[in-house]
């Protein structure tokens, strides 16, 4: 609550576009302003003034137009019924030109100092001037940060009226005020608001708001002017606890945001609405990076509502969709738990930025060396508050994911930081981004996150009885497990780095395990001739780097050995039992299954129990119709939903539900070594593999061969089309016969 002020001044706005409740709504530019001067104390009414914004004129250069361009007097206007009338060709020039005659219209008046608008609603000051101040760069004067909603302060003395349904003219009729001037223009009766409203109307709408005003100020109401409207100066960073309530009512969803955009540029987007502290918080994608959405909490719901009105407004040359979102949502994406954090992003006015690609070694003194001033630089970027200015973001068992952030005091001093991105820290470029609270919250929560699936996937053959799927402990362990690869590693890399192992690798053994972008997991199967050279393979190439030909990174590789079992079931998706586990008295030492490269080291819940599911077909059955779990190599497909595969309430870890095989290479396919005579001339029949649903614009026959390979087939081996040769024109029943290697399901 504050005083009552000493004049209130009544403003009406009208844009080039739509009108009434869509006043703002489509964009369209402010063309006209109206404004009369209200004295509170001694209950009198100032003269009428009106400003035009013709932007056609900006093209005058001399003196003299100019000076003709900024006061016009009133009978050279066509119709107006204003006392004075000013044309400016500019928004800015308008409201510099406003604010400079409202000051000499007060310091003339003489009955005090206090100012502030009064308005016919939000929409004037909210949806008008400060949005396309904000998209121009233009700084809004002082008086338009507050004001006096009119239609809040009748209902205090009407409060049976419906805000939403009131305006200019039923507040009149309710206060019985009798208008000299003749009814020019009803809103209720006006159809099309997206209509441009008429010049006069302007002028006619103000002196009944004033008229609406007296009459407040009079008897028997006796109104005070205290509660001011706010409009917020600056968006306040701040942090979001997951146990804070966040109303429904209050979020919306941004999209379509440009991927440099900041919080800042989303406040600038809703310049005039009031966003609650902390509350915009911009939307990662699974690779952390941002995917253009965003979400933004508003103070209460009438602002929530206004924010929808600016669907599709525009961004620079993007536009933005907005539509409504949750409180749930937005706790998703900014709440957080960790007191560290917290901590971290308690310092206010500090800017924050975001380190991508850092070595797993980055200690908090080469974050601090990489930001000092280089030899004959003067450029400075001091990291605020030292060693408490870096925050490392880690795996919930404390590994380091790469990523790191860093307060500075300054934008000047974030801007000097962000000049050295993709600049040299260790033997990694280091990628700098602005980031924001939210983002920090965001990127904190999905690496300490514990689950990362939320259930667990339906089992892989519903109608399979229900039999171990834990290999067996006598199984042969002849395969061999590599973790930790460069992500540019390459098939050729592999089989330099097992050197004179290579000789005892299987045809069509060496099975690259792929992500569900298809890019390398860093995980590799190979399949030995033996089970003594894959030990003596394990025993001596374990831990030794291996190098990319493809990209100047070096890592260590951890070799396990493993049976085609474990393999099989890796690379089917699956996982094993913790409970079958110790019926087996196994552990997973050294089978080279575990841990997951995303997770635990678990590779399912510490427990569990539920009643297995009947077998639909007889065990004997069933092993006849599949075949074993080490021959089945290829990409898992999409099942129907079946039973619950594990408790609602149990944790599930990641494991290798989303990681597919690549196509089997090996020495031969590659061309480390001749292709032995055995494997071009086959003995054992060719299998058949049909392609159906082929698309009867392709290249036929060429991009068959493309789509095998990586696999070997024999010279002789034919395409065939099911009623005949195939023909480029109609490929789409096409049938390949291939060897006995290849493994189809």
């Amino acid at each position: 609550m504050t005083a009552q002020v000493d004049y209130l001044v009544v403003v009406f706005t009208a844009t080039s576009g739509a009108s009434g409740e869509l006043l703002g709504s489509d964009e369209k530019e402010l063309v006209q302003l109206v404004w009369q001067l209200v004295d509170v104390k001694n209950k009198k009414l100032g003269k009428v003034s009106e400003l035009l914004i013709k932007t056609d004129l900006s093209d005058l250069t001399e003196e003299k137009e100019e000076e003709d361009v900024v006061e016009e007097s009133v009978e050279e206007e066509n119709g107006s019924r204003a006392d004075f009338a000013y044309t400016a060709t500019s928004l800015e020039s308008a409201l510099n030109m406003f604010h400079l005659q409202l000051t000499n219209e007060v310091n003339s008046a003489g009955a005090g100092t206090s100012v502030c608008l009064c308005t016919d609603g939000q929409l004037h000051i909210r949806q008008v001037i400060h949005p396309e101040a904000a998209s121009k760069n233009i700084l809004v004067p002082e008086c338009f940060y507050s004001f006096f909603d009119l239609r809040k302060e009748f209902k205090k003395h009407f409060p049976t009226s419906d805000l939403k349904a009131l305006d200019v003219p039923t507040m009149a009729e309710s206060l019985s005020i009798t208008v000299d001037v003749p009814a020019m223009w009803d809103s209720s009766a006006t159809m099309d608001l997206s209509a441009k409203l008429p010049a006069e109307v302007a002028v006619q709408q103000v002196q009944i708001m004033a008229s609406i005003v007296l009459a407040l100020l009079s008897e028997p109401f006796c109104h005070t002017f205290s509660s001011q409207e706010r409009v917020s100066e600056k968006f306040e960073t701040g942090t979001c606890s997951k146990m804070e309530k966040v109303g429904d009512n209050t979020v919306i969803r941004a999209r379509g945001l440009p991927w440099q955009s900041s919080d800042q540029d989303i406040a600038r987007f809703f310049r005039g609405l009031n966003i609650a502290k902390g509350g915009a918080a911009l939307c990662l994608n699974a690779q952390g990076r941002r995917n253009g959405e965003a979400l933004v909490r508003f103070v209460s719901e009438e602002h929530r509502d206004l924010a929808l009105q600016r669907h599709k407004h525009h961004m620079g040359n993007r536009y933005i969709e907005v539509y409504k979102a949750t409180g749930e949502d937005f706790l998703k994406i900014a709440g957080g738990t960790s007191n560290e954090v917290a901590i971290f992003l308690s310092r206010e006015d500090q800017i924050i930025v975001r380190m991508r690609g850092l070595p797993f070694t980055a200690t908090h003194e080469q974050v601090l060396a990489f930001f000092s001033p280089g030899e004959g630089l003067k450029e400075t970027c001091p990291v605020s508050g030292g060693k408490d200015g870096i925050l490392f973001v880690r795996y919930p068992d404390g590994r380091p994911t790469g990523d790191a952030f860093v307060l500075f005091a300054c934008e000047e001093h974030a801007q000097c930081a962000l000049r050295k991105h993709k600049e040299i820290l260790g033997r990694r470029y280091i990628e700098l981004f602005k980031s924001t609270a939210a983002e920090v919250q965001q990127v904190l929560n999905r690496y300490s996150s514990a689950p990362l699936i939320p259930i667990a996937p339906a089992p892989l053959v519903s109608v399979l009885p229900t039999v171990s799927l834990l290999p067996p402990p006598g199984g042969i362990r002849d395969c061999l497990r590599l973790r930790g690869l460069p992500y540019t590693a390459s098939i050729e890399d592999i089989l330099t780095f097992l050197g004179e192992f290579t000789h005892d690798i299987r045809p069509h053994g060496v099975h690259m395990v792929l992500n569900q972008q298809g890019r390398p997991s860093g995980d590799c199967f190979i399949q030995m001739t033996s089970a003594e050279r894959a030990l003596q393979a394990s025993q001596r190439l374990h831990k030794h780097v291996m190098s990319s030909q493809r990209g100047s990174n070096s890592r260590y590789v951890e070799v396990f050995p493993c049976s085609t079992e474990e393999m099989g079931l890796v690379l089917m998706g699956s996982s094993l039992s913790h409970t079958l586990t110790h019926t087996h008295a196994r552990t997973r030492s050294g089978t080279g299954l575990s841990p997951p490269p995303c997770k635990s080291r678990r590779l399912s819940p510490p427990s569990y129990s539920f009643a297995p599911a009947p077998p639909v077909l007889p065990t004997e059955a069933a092993a006849a119709l599949y075949p074993p779990m080490g021959q089945v190599l290829l990409t898992p497909r999409p099942l129907p939903p079946g039973h619950a595969y594990y408790p609602a309430s149990a944790q599930l870890y990641m494991n290798y539900t989303a990681y597919y095989p690549s196509p089997p290479g090996s020495p031969t396919t590659v061309g480390f070594f001749p292709s032995p005579s055995s494997l071009t001339s086959l003995s054992s029949p060719g299998g058949l593999v049909r392609m159906p649903g082929l698309t009867y614009n392709s290249n036929g026959v060429k991009e068959l061969i493309n789509a095998v390979q990586g696999y070997q087939y024999a010279p002789e081996d034919a395409l065939m089309h099911a009623h005949g040769p195939v023909h480029t024109h109609d490929p789409a029943g096409t049938l390949l016969t291939q060897p006995k290697e290849w493994v189809c399901i």
